[in-house]
């Protein structure tokens, strides 16, 4: 059984490190933009790309991964607070709170309708980018000890 976990955590991984790779550009992109009250079509469409890799990236590290990890570590029970507060004590994150103020924001993404209000979505995307990037070294060096 935790081979096949571990296989799937090797899957997962590689699906992580590929979404890591699609926000960092998207991020790279948008860092030039200036923050401003009106933008281009263009500029939206980096933003709306942004976006949609940070929401991705952080549902792959939250549901699949933290899940995966749990499990190989007999942990699996509980909620996505729950699941979060455990990668933080494994030092997958560095905070809790962080985090959950991450999943918040990628359920705005899913939900936010009003265009002046997902300007700001926007801004704090940019913000917690460097934090999603973070917790994906830490996953690498937390994951070496499964293989």
């Amino acid at each position: 059984m935790s081979s096949i976990r571990i296989s799937l955590l090797k899957s997962e991984l590689e699906l992580m490190n590929k979404a890591t790779e699609y926000l960092q550009y998207s991020y790279n992109n948008c860092q030039v933009i200036e923050r401003k009250e009106n933008y281009t079509d263009e500029e939206l469409e980096h933003f709306e790309s942004l976006t949609g890799r940070f929401a991705r990236l952080s549902d792959l590290l939250i549901q699949k991964i933290f899940r995966l990890i749990d499990q190989l570590d007999l942990e699996d029970k509980g909620t996505v607070r729950d699941r979060i507060n455990r990668a933080e004590k494994k030092e997958l994150i560095s905070s809790a709170e962080e985090f959950v103020d991450i999943r918040e924001l990628r359920n705005n993404i899913a939900h936010e309708y009003d265009p002046t209000a997902i300007i700001s979505v926007f801004i704090d995307v940019q913000d917690y980018c460097p934090l999603l990037f973070n917790s994906v070294e830490r996953v690498h060096k937390h994951c070496e000890k499964y293989f």
